[in-house]
């Protein structure tokens, strides 16, 4: 379904990522796992074309999608949830959504699925999304992208700047989502438990470069792995 070849990234002369492929097959769950500043956030800014890659390639469904903008990739059924969440403030937490979707009918039909994955979403649709937890605002995000229906759904971590005591139940809903919507998913974290719980492949990032990959369960009992997870 989606596949980056040899991705190298820069910002200005600094290089991020250096030759990265990762594949997501369709209905598949894969983690791309690492600490922070290893290229994660850059690798699926690359994707949904917010960062080019200086080379290499990614291709969607067969096509090449390298040189598409941001709005184009999510139009073929590519969801994005950043890590800065990206909520209007001023705006509330329906409206946020509605923007996603921007058609009533759509919108409407949209928000009673939603409503399946998120039970406490009534209680703040009204508030502005400013006024919200970090943990509503996670909710509220992943809300908006679900809300179009995607084929493939980018998650940058989710458990940034949200309670511990909320991670279980983070992933309880992504795990939902993925099942309920047979959508594939790319999620980057550092939080390697809940990696390993919702994925199903792994890769391992380390210096920009995929230092390891392959089934979750392996890489998890693998000890020459332990050293890129010790954060």
């Amino acid at each position: 379904m989606l596949a980056t070849e040899g991705l190298d990234v820069y910002y200005g002369p600094s290089q991020v990522l250096r030759g990265v492929s990762v594949r997501v097959a369709e209905g598949e769950r894969v983690c791309v796992l690492g600490r922070n500043g290893v290229g994660k956030t850059t690798l699926l800014r690359s994707i949904i074309g917010l960062t080019p890659p200086r080379t290499g390639s990614v291709s969607w469904l067969g096509d090449d999608i390298t040189a598409l903008p941001p709005y184009a990739i999510a139009r073929r059924g590519v969801g994005y949830v950043p890590q800065e969440k990206s909520l209007f403030p001023d705006l509330t937490v329906e409206d946020n959504l509605f923007l996603a979707v921007r058609d009533r009918r759509r919108f409407r039909d949209g928000l009673a699925s939603v409503r399946a994955f998120f039970p406490n979403l009534d209680d703040y649709l009204g508030r502005k999304a400013g006024t919200l937890s970090g943990g509503q605002q996670q909710y509220a995000a992943i809300a908006r992208a679900v809300i179009t229906q995607p084929r493939l759904l980018l998650l940058d971590e989710p458990t940034a700047g949200i309670q511990p005591s909320l991670v279980h139940e983070l992933g309880t809903v992504v795990d939902a989502v993925a099942a309920e919507t047979r959508c594939s998913v790319l999620l980057v974290e550092q939080n390697r438990n809940l990696a390993f719980r919702l994925a199903e492949r792994v890769y391992i990032l380390d210096r920009g470069e995929v230092v390891a990959e392959g089934l979750a369960s392996e890489l998890e009992a693998a000890g020459e792995v332990r050293r890129y997870l010790a954060f």
